[in-house]
């Protein structure tokens, strides 16, 4: 077994959540929580990382996850995965026994891994508006999270899926800084043979804008579409545009709420009326402040409103105001119960393939080993929750593989970023610019 945590190595090897916006990890163990738990549900379409690595990596995955458990004094530590990879868990559970280290597992439902979700569906707490797991006495850490933490190493390489329109979805390792041109070739994949990506996920992803963004520690995935499909279509909307149609065609019907995830964890959050001040802007400040609790998982938008319209960017678009203004819903922090009918409203994973149009896309992502030899590579020196780092080299410079190319400042919630690979220094900015040619 690996000796004891240090939050200090953690935080020098730049290791953040992998699994979201890249909140730090030293910091999110730096308290105590009752319940430790692996969150491997992996709940969007077509993406298989963490089963990969938990098929390739399970002892190094547990161990990480048994790390961050003893860190954080947890007397209860849990794998949640869901109950569909019937080997994986069988697997699973033969190695996390003798850490003492339970499998629970999930339905086959979106959203199982937002980690509000995934808490109450392990241990039956709701995590307060507003709220975080640790309010519950619990922690929740991703499958790559717990696999850099027990390699303690500097973060360099992002495990990610290549899906979609695709001749051989997989899941690939690969340097931060590739760009994601290169990335798509060296799976296998022609640029211009692509319509459009999605960057991290069909639902709550982003639409590429180019070929030459790349590759960081917090990418889960590519996922290629041909022209013309409709899914990367309804995120090219314009925001305006979106705004407009929802005013002129949402009929209150109220779907988008009774299907909300946070809604049916009686969060005080109802997308309709989120839409309804579209056109009417003094509904009150509570149905307003309730967008706050939005976890912008856009099921209200890609599945329950019957007239594709976009209930999520009228809850986010409302956001900054919220805080701008300084005011909080009343029942910010405070204790809800369940909505009596949210185990029947859970949406099946096939579902939610089949009305996005992914039906035709196979749904798997073997792991595969490819050997990058890129020629440069463009290091973003912000790239995760926190302060960004500041360049610590200059241009002329060479470095090894390892080593830190830019550190936050020493007081700032923030990581280093380093060296994915031997290199020359070419160009600093927002970006540390790496040739292996040079």
């Amino acid at each position: 077994m690996p000796a004891p945590l240090s939050l200090d190595r953690v935080r020098q090897n730049g290791v953040v959540g992998a699994g979201g916006a890249g909140f730090p990890t030293y910091q999110k163990l730096a308290g105590a929580a009752e319940v430790a738990i692996l969150n491997a549900a992996e709940c969007e379409p077509l993406l298989h990382k963490d089963k990969q690595l938990l098929e390739r990596y399970g002892d190094e995955v547990l161990a990480g996850l048994r790390l961050a458990a003893d860190r954080v004094g947890a007397s209860r530590v849990v794998v949640a995965i869901k109950d569909k990879y019937v080997d994986l868990i069988a697997e699973l559970r033969r190695k996390a026994a003798p850490l003492d280290i339970e499998v629970h597992l999930l339905g086959d439902f979106y959203p199982a891994g937002d980690e509000f979700v995934t808490v109450y569906e392990v241990t039956g707490r709701v995590i307060p508006p507003g709220g975080l797991p640790g309010h519950v006495g619990c922690v929740v850490t991703n499958v790559e999270t717990a696999l850099n933490l027990v390699r303690d190493v500097p973060v360099t390489h992002k495990y990610l899926s290549v899906a979609g329109a695709v001749p051989e979805p997989v899941t690939v390792r690969a340097p931060v800084g590739l760009a994601f041109g290169e990335l798509l070739r060296g799976a296998g994949v022609d640029p211009a043979e692509v319509g459009s990506v999605l960057v991290g996920g069909v639902m709550m992803g982003r639409l590429m804008e180019s070929f030459d963004e790349v590759v960081t520690r917090t990418t889960g995935a590519l996922l290629c579409f041909p022209p013309g499909h409709s899914l990367p279509a309804r995120y090219a909307t314009p925001d305006p545009i979106k705004a407009r149609i929802g005013r002129s065609a949402c009929d209150q019907c109220s779907f988008c709420t009774e299907m909300c995830p946070r809604y049916l964890l009686g969060h005080p959050i109802e997308p309709h009326k989120a839409m309804r001040g579209l056109g009417f802007q003094n509904l009150g400040e509570g149905a307003m402040l309730g967008n706050a609790f939005c976890c912008e998982c856009n099921l209200c938008s890609l599945y329950a409103c019957p007239e594709d319209l976009f209930p999520m960017n009228a809850c986010r678009d409302t956001k900054p105001a919220i805080r701008a203004s300084g005011s909080a819903h009343p029942l910010k922090g405070q204790p809800t119960q369940p909505h009596s009918m949210r185990d029947y409203r859970r949406i099946p994973l096939k579902s939610l393939i089949q009305k996005l149009g992914l039906s035709g896309f196979r749904n798997v992502g073997p792991l595969r080993e490819i050997d990058w030899r890129p020629r440069e590579l463009r290091v973003p020196l912000a790239m995760h929750i926190g302060a960004p780092a500041v360049a610590t080299v200059k241009v002329g410079q060479r470095v090894t593989a390892g080593d830190v190319l830019g550190a936050p400042p020493a007081d700032a919630l923030g990581v280093p970023v380093h060296a994915p690979v031997d290199a020359v220094v070419t160009a600093v900015g927002d970006a540390v610019v790496l040739s292996t040619t040079a």
